[in-house]
């Protein structure tokens, strides 16, 4: 039986996807923890007093960074997976996209994490 090229493109795209979510990931990531800095630089200008941190902001930064990363290396070896039990006819539809859930519920903890934090500053 002749493969469908659309199967193939598909599973592509769909890879491509998880590579944009990973790089948004790292670049919030980043901006999350050059975010400390900045406000440290602007507190530093507005008034003589040193500067109080609490560090969160690097550590959560990299820890969002490091998620992309895993993320991105995730998509690949799911991409290759699919590719392979598409190329072997072992395929399966149906399936729950494990990796999609277990972002999702980390992402959710992280947001919450941060709402308890935000509150917890105020």
């Amino acid at each position: 039986m002749e493969k469908d090229p659309r199967i193939y493109f598909a599973a592509e795209r769909t890879l491509l996807a998880w590579i944009r979510t990973g790089l948004g990931l790292m670049g919030v990531g980043f901006a999350v923890s050059r975010f400390g800095l900045f406000l440290r630089e602007l507190q530093a200008t507005q008034s003589r007093l040193p500067t109080h941190t609490t560090g969160i902001s690097a550590g959560s930064g990299i820890a969002i960074v490091v998620l992309g990363v895993i993320v991105n290396i995730s998509a690949v070896v799911r991409h290759v997976q699919v590719v392979h039990e598409l190329s072997s006819d072992t395929w399966l539809p149906g399936r729950v996209s494990r990796d999609a859930v277990i972002l999702a519920i980390l992402l959710a903890a992280v947001g919450a994490g941060m709402s308890v934090y935000l509150i917890l500053v105020h």
